[in-house]
C-alpha cells in the first residue's frame, strides 16, 4: 500500500534551500567579481575544523556515546563548537543518535534509515515530520544531569545566532571584509559541514566495506572519514560504539581520536574507553567465517574443504572460550591482577598468546578463502 509522506517542515526546508543556493551561486559569484580576503579563507578553514570537531568529538563521542570523560573547560568549548555546526542541541542530537544505534535500519524506528532511501538518510528525514524524527528524551536521562548540556540546550538559539552570524559579522567588520566573511565563514562553511556530516548517515550506510559485522548497513568508507574528521569507519563504530576511536588502526585517518589523545596527554580528558584488540580480531574472524561458509554453500564446495573450514571454526570458538576464561580470571583476581607483577605479566602473556593465535588463524582463513575461488 502506498505510504503517504508526512507534511514538510517548511522552516527547515527553506533554510536548507537558501543556504545551499547561496553556497552554489552567491559564493562563486562574489569570489569571481570581488574576491575573498585571506582572512575570510583562514576563518572559513578554522570554523570548518572547530564546528566539525565539535560534532565528532563532543556531540558524538563524548555525549552521545560517553566514550570518554572531559574536564569542564573542554566540555564548554566542545558545546560552543557544536552549536556553531547548527545541528541542534547536544540534548536533541544525542537523543536521536542513540535511537539510530538502537534501531539501525528499522524504517519504522531509525530516524534516518538508509533502507527508506539514500535521500531520506542524507537529509530527507529532517525535511518532513516523520514520526521517527521525533527525539526520544527517555534515552538521554543521563544528560539532564550534565550542566553544560542543559545550559547549551536552554541557550541554543542565542548561541547559534551569535556564532554563525554575529561572529563572522564582527570579524568581517574588524578585518574589512564583511560580505566575504559572511559568505565563506558563514554560508559556505555551514553548507559543506552539513553535507559532510550527513554523509555519515547516507554514504557510510551505502558504499564501503563491512569487515567487523554484516548484520547492518554501516560500512567503513575512507572518503567519508576524510571529510568528517575520522567518522567514516562506520562499520567499526556500529560494532564497537563505546570505543572512543573510529579508526582503530594507527594509520587510519581519525583526527577526532588524535585530538582526544592529545587532550588526555594535557589532562583535559580521562577514562577513555576502547575495545581490546582480541575482540576486534574476533569480530573480523567471525564475519569472515560467516561469509566463507555462505560462499561454500552457494558454490557447493567439496566436502573436504567444508570440513576444513568447520574445523577452523571450532578452533576459533575454542580460542574465544579460552580468552573469556582468562578474562574471568583477571576479574576474579581484581586488585591482585593490578598490583602483583607476576600475576599481571602472566595474564598479559596469555592475552597476547590468544591474540597471536587469532592472527595466525586469520592467515589460514585467507588461504582457505583463496582456495575457495581457485579452479580445481
Amino acid at each position: 500500500m502506498y505510504e503517504r509522506s508526512p507534511p514538510i517542515v517548511w522552516s527547515t526546508a527553506i533554510f536548507f534551500v537558501l543556504t545551499n543556493l547561496a553556497a552554489i551561486t552567491l559564493v562563486p559569484w562574489w569570489g569571481l567579481t570581488q574576491g575573498f580576503s585571506s582572512a575570510a579563507w583562514l576563518f572559513f578553514g578554522l570554523f570548518m575544523v572547530l564546528s566539525g570537531l565539535g560534532i565528532t568529538v563532543g556531540y558524538h563521542r563524548l555525549w552521545a556515546h560517553r566514550s570518554f570523560k572531559a574536564r569542564g573547560p573542554l566540555r564548554v568549548i566542545l558545546a560552543l563548537c557544536g552549536a556553531m555546526a547548527l545541528q541542534n542541541s547536544i540534548y536533541n542530537w544525542s537523543a536521536r543518535h542513540r535511537v539510530h544505534h538502537r534501531y539501525v535500519d528499522d524504517v519504522k524506528r531509525d530516524p534516518h534509515s538508509i533502507k527508506r532511501s539514500f535521500w531520506h538518510a542524507h537529509m530527507g528525514w529532517m525535511l518532513r515530520n516523520w514520526p521517527t524524527s521525533e527525539a526520544d528524551y527517555s534515552r538521554v536521562k543521563d544528560l539532564t544531569k550534565d550542566p553544560v548540556v542543559m545550559w547549551q540546550h536552554r541557550h541554543y538559539w542565542t548561541l547559534v545566532w551569535s556564532l554563525n552570524l554575529g561572529l563572522p559579522l564582527l570579524l568581517g567588520l574588524i578585518l574589512g571584509d564583511v560580505v566575504g566573511m559572511l559568505l565563506l565563514a558563514g554560508v559556505l562553511r555551514l553548507a559543506l559541514s552539513h553535507h559532510f556530516t550527513f554523509f555519515i548517515n547516507s554514504l557510510a550506510h551505502w558504499w564501503g566495506l563491512r569487515p567487523y559485522s554484516d548484520e547492518n548497513t554501516a560500512v567503513d568508507n575512507g572518503l567519508v572519514a576524510l571529510l568528517t574528521w575520522g567518522e567514516g569507519y562506520h562499520n567499526f563504530h556500529h560494532a564497537f560504539q563505546a570505543d572512543y576511536r573510529n579508526g582503530a588502526r594507527w594509520w587510519q585517518y581519525d583526527p577526532s581520536k588524535w585530538l582526544i589523545n592529545l587532550c588526555a596527554w594535557l589532562g583535559l580528558v580521562h577514562d577513555r574507553r576502547w575495545t581490546p584488540h582480541f575482540k576486534i580480531l574476533r569480530a573480523r574472524l567471525h564475519t569472515e567465517f560467516r561469509r566463507l561458509l555462505t560462499a561454500g554453500e552457494a558454490e557447493q564446495m567439496h566436502e573436504t574443504w567444508r570440513s576444513t573450514v568447520e574445523r577452523e571454526y571450532q578452533r576459533f570458538r575454542d580460542t574465544v572460550t579460552q580468552w573469556q576464561e582468562v578474562q574471568a580470571r583477571k576479574m576474579r583476581a581484581g586488585r591482585e591482577a593490578v598490583n602483583d607483577r607476576w600475576v599481571r605479566t602472566e595474564l598479559r602473556t596469555q592475552f597476547k598468546e590468544l591474540e597471536y593465535r587469532l592472527k595466525m588463524q586469520r592467515r589460514r582463513l585467507r588461504a582457505l578463502a583463496a582456495s575457495c575461488h581457485t579452479p580445481a
